[in-house]
């Protein structure tokens, strides 16, 4: 066989680091039509002009919308440069202050999320994972608890580990997101020691 007529597999350097460049500028695009109007469900098309891009150039990088805000909201996570999730107990009371000054950092794409109808639907894609990763960091806490009461425990950690309770200390009370993660930590501490002693604790 002629070694020229094998076919090429070389990746040209420049086209892919185009292509990364290129798929950066549409995540950023999405970023900034979230800032300015997160309550408003935009197009792809709307998108791509915001992005300076062309409609079939955006599915050349994501499948579809869906996936560009999968993929979004895990860059988002990301950027903040901490655990947005416990793997066990002791992130409960660990991870809030750092979180929530994290928060702070990016608070309009944060507060975007908070209350963009994409926002909510991409939270809700991964709220098995999540609902996981909490049970399974009270599972030792709870235990004396009845399912009921547990599902409650389960609920109100999450609630005090989440962007939302970031957002109210913050707009309600003046506390920096810091004063805030430190206040969520004392909470989670204060229930799981009332956890352990079962439901009428």
């Amino acid at each position: 066989m002629n070694i020229q007529s094998m076919p090429r597999n070389y990746e040209s350097p420049l086209r892919a680091e185009q292509a990364l460049a290129t798929r950066e500028r549409i995540l950023q695009a999405v970023g900034e039509i979230f800032e300015r109007d997160p309550e408003i469900a935009f197009s792809v098309d709307d998108l791509a002009r915001e992005a300076g891009v062309n409609r079939r150039t955006v599915f050349r990088h994501f499948q579809d919308k869906d996936a560009l805000l999968d993929a979004f909201w895990a860059r988002a996570n990301e950027k903040l440069g901490v655990r947005v999730w416990p793997e066990n107990e002791l992130d409960l009371a660990a991870i809030p202050p750092e979180l929530f000054a994290a928060l702070d950092r990016h608070e309009g794409i944060v507060r975007a999320s908070n209350v963009s109808v994409a926002g909510r639907e991409v939270r809700l894609r991964a709220n098995d994972q999540r609902q996981a990763a909490f049970r399974k960091s009270l599972a030792a806490a709870s235990e004396q608890l009845s399912p009921e009461r547990r599902k409650q425990l389960e609920a109100l950690v999450h609630l005090l580990f989440s962007p939302a309770a970031w957002q109210t200390m913050r707009d309600h009370w003046g506390l920096t997101g810091r004063e805030a993660g430190e206040a969520s930590a004392w909470a989670i501490q204060a229930l799981l020691t009332v956890a352990r002693k079962g439901d009428d604790g």
